[in-house]
């Protein structure tokens, strides 16, 4: 073992199975950690559901010797609780504060303290490992290596699937693929895979203003082209390239999982609310449309709010119930409601109520999903029942989750996880369509 990993309360409750992420090194669970995980397996959302885990995967761990003692792991690493935290003094002389996090870098100081005792050689790297910055930042006061957990990563966030590519070819290829309506992924000669559902600009390597629009078949091995032309769904008419590619997969009836993601203001709702629309009230093609997001807040909580479910949903079901008033073009406020009650075919729902559920043949939007773990979309996506088709959708660098970023969210996630599978598809949308004033504010702020 050459490495000792102390791990932070935040990264048990984000991944209960963490402990195997260090290969054949040694992790340390600090004693204050486990009290941390106790106040919160009482929990009734994903914290209480990790924190519970975690517990159980301890307590079965029990079996094979005592946790402070050390316990051989099955991927060759050692778990270890430790109760000492000698050091806390030193750590209280710089911080002030008899806090959680101070104890936790305390069991980290006096790890490091006791390795620089040994000879050189002798000596094992001490890490601590949290999804706190400040706490990271502490440690580096402190003369501590510290690091973020990093093995909920899906990919680095410069290589994220954006669902399309730009490929320069001799001005011959795009005059073959309007003459014969498609290509071979093979006769392309690329460097890079291309997934089924992607879509492919092809543009003149000459640098005339020839290209041509295509779209991988499910197979991966042609290259087709878009079924739909350009005509207003609901109203809404592409205003871009991939606007055009998004309506394509929306409307897509072979491609039951659509993921979406951009900046605010580039269409995602609204395209998918339109799409759906059609699918349900005009085409017939699913019983119900099902529109939900998770109740998370965007700085300090309301609290509870008063009135019956439909009224406490409101003020976060609101942007939907906005896009909707524009789709169905209401002048007076509760039109809209008077609207979905005569339908009864629309569902706004939050997510919360989804879990335990079977949805067959039903169009689901799932709005705002980069504020969902990976768990959670998981126990979104198996909800999905035959016939039905599901549209995640958000941005993955607004986030309001407090363990989550761009490339550990649940949306992320599942974009990197299906992009090689025929029956779903991705577009990243960019260009916002709000407003001069919102795309400005989206691409400075």
């Amino acid at each position: 073992m050459t490495k000792i990993f102390v791990l932070d309360t935040n990264v048990l409750l984000h991944d209960p199975q963490a402990i195997y992420a260090f290969e054949d090194n040694e992790v340390v669970i600090p004693a204050v950690v486990l009290e941390e995980i106790d106040s919160k397996k009482r929990l009734a959302d994903e914290l209480g559901r990790n924190a519970r885990s975690i517990s159980r995967l301890l307590d079965g761990l029990r079996e094979d010797g005592r946790l402070h003692e050390g316990i051989p792991l099955r991927n060759g690493g050692l778990v270890k609780v430790e109760l000492n935290h000698r050091s806390f003094v030193r750590v209280q002389e710089m911080f002030g504060d008899m806090s959680n996090d101070n104890r936790i870098l305390a069991v980290a100081l006096n790890y490091f303290l006791e390795e620089q005792d040994k000879a050189e050689e002798e000596r094992r790297q001490i890490v601590l490992v949290s999804k706190d910055v400040l706490v990271r930042i502490k440690a580096d006061v402190l003369g501590l290596q510290a690091e973020d957990y990093l093995s909920d990563h899906t990919v680095e966030a410069s290589d994220i699937y954006t669902g399309y590519s730009t490929v320069h070819v001799h001005p011959s290829v795009i005059d073959e693929f309007y003459s014969y309506r498609f290509l071979s992924v093979k006769s392309l000669n690329l460097n890079v895979r291309l997934h089924p559902n992607e879509f492919v600009i092809l543009r003149d390597e000459m640098g005339t203003s020839k290209s041509a629009l295509l779209r991988v078949s499910q197979d991966g091995v042609k290259l087709e082209p878009l079924f739909l032309s350009n005509d207003p769904v609901w109203g809404i008419t592409a205003r871009n390239a991939q606007q055009r590619m998004a309506l394509e997969l929306l409307l897509s009836d072979d491609v039951p999982l659509v993921t979406l993601t951009g900046k605010a203001g580039t269409g995602k709702t609204l395209l998918a609310l339109a799409a759906g629309l059609m699918k349900v009230e005009d085409e017939h093609k699913y019983k119900k449309l099902l529109i939900a997001r998770p109740v998370v807040p965007m700085g300090k909580d309301i609290g509870y709010l008063p009135g019956e479910k439909e009224e406490k949903l409101r003020p976060w079901m609101q942007p939907i119930y906005d896009n909707l008033e524009y789709l169905f073009d209401t002048k007076k406020a509760g039109d809209i409601d008077k609207i979905l009650m005569g339908l009864g075919s629309i569902q706004v729902e939050a997510l919360t109520y989804i879990r335990g559920r079977s949805i067959p043949g039903q169009f689901i939007i799932i709005d705002e999903a980069q504020n969902l773990t990976r768990h959670e979309v998981k126990t979104i996506v198996s909800r999905v029942g035959e016939g039905s088709k599901i549209v995640l959708m958000g941005d993955p660098e607004q986030i309001d989750h407090p363990y989550l970023d761009a490339v550990s969210n649940g949306l992320t996630y599942i974009v990197e996880s299906f992009k090689a599978q025929g029956l779903s598809g991705h577009m990243t949308l960019e260009k916002g369509e709000r407003s001069k004033l919102a795309q400005l504010a989206a691409d400075l702020l």
